[in-house]
Formats: C-alpha cells, sequence, structure tokens
C-alpha cells in the first residue's frame, strides 16, 4: 500500500479533506493529513488566502516541510490548491519520493529545481475553466510539468470550481470528484507494483 503525505488547501483542515483522506485510507492506503493552519479553518477562499498571506507562503510550505520530517522518504506528496505548494516541493527535492498528486494547483518547475526528478510520477487535476487554476498560470505549469513525461498526466475536468473535491461545499462537484478519487486510487495502486 502507498503513504501518503496529504496538504489541505486554504481553508484549512476541513471535513471535505478529511473525507478524502479517509476514501483512501478505506483503499488500503495510509494517509498523514498535518494541519498547516493550526488549527484554522475559514469558510470562503478569499479569508482564507488572506491567512496563508499574512502567515507568509514561505512559512506554509515550511511547515509543510517540517510534517515530512519524521515519515519514510518513499512516500506520495499531495496537496490540494494552497497544499501544493509542500507537496511539490517535497516532490521536487526530498531524495526518494514516491510520486505527486496536485489538485487545483500546480508550480512551475523552475521554482524548486532545474527539472522534475526522474522516477516521480505525478497526476494534476483541475477545472478547465478554474479562474484560479487557468487564470494564474497553473495550468500552463502543468501542462509544462507533464510535456512528454510517460509517468505524469494531467487531468481536466468540465467547469469553474477551483474545490470541486471539498464536500458539503456549494464548490464540489460530484462527478468530477468520484472520477478524480477513481484516478488517485488507480495512482496509488500502480505504485504497489
Amino acid at each position: 500500500m502507498a503513504e501518503v503525505l496529504l496538504f489541505h488547501h486554504s481553508l484549512g483542515l476541513t471535513e471535505g479533506v478529511g473525507a478524502f483522506a479517509d476514501e483512501l485510507r478505506r483503499a488500503g492506503h495510509t494517509v498523514h493529513v498535518p494541519d498547516l493552519y493550526e488549527g484554522r479553518t475559514f469558510e470562503d477562499l478569499e479569508a482564507g488566502v488572506g491567512y496563508a498571506q499574512e502567515v507568509g507562503f514561505d512559512t506554509i510550505t515550511a511547515r509543510g516541510e517540517r510534517a515530512a520530517g519524521g515519515l519514510p522518504g518513499e512516500i506520495v506528496y499531495a496537496g490540494f490548491s494552497l497544499g501544493v505548494l509542500p507537496a511539490q516541493k517535497l516532490a521536487q527535492t526530498r531524495p526518494g519520493a514516491a510520486g505527486a498528486l496536485l489538485f487545483g494547483g500546480c508550480v512551475p518547475v523552475a521554482a524548486f529545481g532545474p527539472e522534475w526528478p526522474q522516477g516521480v510520477p505525478t497526476q494534476v487535476h483541475g477545472m478547465d475553466a478554474d479562474p484560479y487554476f487557468v487564470d494564474d498560470g497553473d495550468l500552463a505549469a502543468a501542462r509544462e510539468l507533464v510535456a512528454g513525461a510517460g509517468d505524469r498526466e494531467l487531468f481536466l475536468y468540465p467547469g469553474t470550481a477551483h474545490l470541486f473535491m471539498e464536500r458539503g461545499t456549494p464548490e464540489h462537484v460530484p462527478e468530477a470528484a468520484a472520477l478524480c478519487t477513481e484516478r488517485v486510487l488507480c495512482f496509488l495502486d500502480a505504485l504497489k507494483g
């Protein structure tokens, strides 16, 4: 079974993030979900992003790196939106990464190193008309990341929701979330072999 370090989005460690982690656990995977916001949660993206800006994105990323400290090197790093920052940085810079799962976000590879490490399979998931994902450059970064790589994939879902995986919110898109989860489980199962 795979071991996953999952980082939450700008709303904080919500029930929706916990529910996704539980789905992976029910499939037999070990999932660690650190709280990068130290107990705070937010109802809307603007408030959550405002808190992240106040704390500092470097601090949020450093908290993610500390969370990985006691875990094995061969782990899958996963992140929703804001959580992509520590997930992608760790996948690119921590030796032995087993894979990366990036939801609603992707940073240019050059932000964390000269190139993506060989042998680190990756999935990027986002909505094709999500203004945060498309207009902020994440889609372009994702396309660059997967270009010409057989073990890296980009999955686009129709819609505008940024947190389409977040159950219990108006942004939740059940059909896209179900397909995304299915693809993630196939990705994790493939790592076992």
